[in-house]
């Protein structure tokens, strides 16, 4: 009799699974999922939200931090899990065990939290990370019968390997964690052609390329928004931009796939010919925006700067300011080279969306984004980008070449990727086919 029911304990078990899940299943429940601050997650709030619009009910899961977009705070229709924070090691014990206990950490809290939370029939994770969340995410649909997709944001292995080097235990884990689940997703989808075509010829995953877009949000504003929201960026933060000044921007998360020794250095060449007086420029003024590990070691740099000319600001913005700030700029800088050389920055689309022209650092594929010459400017190193900031505010703002190709840049801001220009609409054409039944 007990081998009997020892025989038949599996067979129950599937018997109870299959009726536990068409019982509880929704039917239209969609799980997001970034093993990170949900608030600084953009891309992945966007899934969210576009979800919801269409009739699903989302659970996002992330980690505390920022503040969501209010689209996703206040939004029936979206339940916010947040995990709990991994213990603080780092001083306590060596590098590679608290990297192994944070994992184990992650495993537990993740696998937890999902399995408590109401049944998912897709899960979307981003990557990166890869560790724990594909693989976790993996063994929950599985088990749950979801549908299983990974939404790839650049790779895992590739920016671990900035640290680590290509040949470290952990980077090598990482990337066979990619290839192995990447093959099990039932759908991929990536940011560029170029990852896209990586995929597809390294490891035979076939992905689905979405761009990001910006959305709503991000648009132009009228000179009486921007005059209002410039004082208030005077009163709150004591950012004051003199009239007949220079108002440039950039955004960051302070890593290593950015290196703003170039901008700084641009600057300082910006500042020298300020001084000595052969070109008529303006005054300037940058605001860095973002958080991140290396910001304290460049505001170091910055404290030592004496300059007249040139003025650094580094204010962590609310969500809703963000956008404002980008409308209200003369130029936008980015400094994203891209640890795999596959991804396209976000901030440019962001900046694109606020009609803003960018300055953009050159690396493999940003020419699916950023033309120079056609909807912005691309430089290679420090050199150039000082030389296109003494172009771009010389006689300025009476300068009427350059008022001309700020015109043919706005007009041409997203003519290099054919897809439709608002987030919701693009997210429409390439994602809601694959998650509807």
């Amino acid at each position: 009799m007990l081998m009997l029911i020892f025989l038949l304990f599996p067979l129950i078990l599937f018997v109870v699974r299959k009726f536990y899940l068409n019982k509880f299943k929704s039917g239209n429940n969609v799980c997001v999922l970034v093993l990170g601050d949900i608030g600084r997650s953009p891309r992945m709030q966007y899934h969210a939200i576009s979800f919801a619009r269409e009739g699903f009910t989302v659970d996002v899961i992330g980690y505390p931090g920022s503040s969501p977009i209010r689209e996703i705070s206040e939004n029936a229709r979206i339940q916010i899990h947040y995990l709990r924070l991994p213990p603080e090691l780092r001083n306590k014990l060596p590098r590679f065990f608290c990297y192994i206990i944070k994992v184990i950490w992650q495993t537990a809290d993740l696998l937890w939290l999902l399995l408590r939370k109401r049944l998912s029939d897709s899960v979307i994770t981003q990557n990166p990370p890869a560790i724990p969340t594909i693989p976790i995410c993996w063994f929950y649909c599985v088990l749950t019968e979801a549908q299983f997709t990974i939404d790839w944001h650049n790779y895992a292995h590739s920016i671990m390997a900035l640290n680590l080097g290509e040949n470290h235990i952990l980077v090598r884990l990482s990337k066979n964690i990619e290839i192995i689940f990447g093959c099990r997703a039932k759908n991929n989808f990536c940011v560029s052609k170029a990852m896209k075509e990586d995929l597809e010829k390294k490891w035979t995953i076939q992905a689905k390329v979405l761009y990001d877009r910006p959305t709503d949000k991000l648009h132009p504003i009228t000179l009486t928004e921007k005059n209002e929201f410039l004082q208030k960026l005077a009163e709150t933060y004591d950012i004051y931009i003199p009239p007949r000044s220079g108002f440039i921007v950039s955004s960051t998360s302070w890593t290593e796939d950015e290196d703003f020794s170039i901008l700084l250095n641009a600057l300082q060449e910006y500042e020298n010919t300020c001084e000595n007086g052969k070109l008529n420029l303006p005054d300037l003024v940058c605001v860095i925006t973002g958080k991140g590990p290396l910001k304290d070691f460049y505001m170091a740099i910055i404290d030592l700067k004496k300059w007249k000319h040139v003025e650094i600001k580094t204010p962590w913005l609310k969500n809703e300011e963000y956008p404002k700030i980008l409308a209200s700029a003369d130029l936008g800088v980015c400094l994203h080279t891209s640890s795999s050389g596959l991804d396209l920055p976000m901030k440019v689309v962001d900046m694109f969306g606020c009609r803003l022209p960018v300055c953009a650092y050159n690396f493999n594929c940003l020419s699916e984004l950023v033309k120079h010459n056609e909807n912005s400017l691309v430089f290679a190193d420090e050199k150039e980008l000082a030389e296109q900031l003494k172009m771009w505010f010389q006689d300025f703002p009476n300068n009427k070449t350059q008022q001309q190709l700020r015109e043919k840049f706005q007009e041409n801001m997203f003519t290099s990727q054919q897809n439709c220009n608002d987030w919701h609409s693009n997210w429409k054409l390439n994602v809601l086919p694959y998650f509807q039944k």
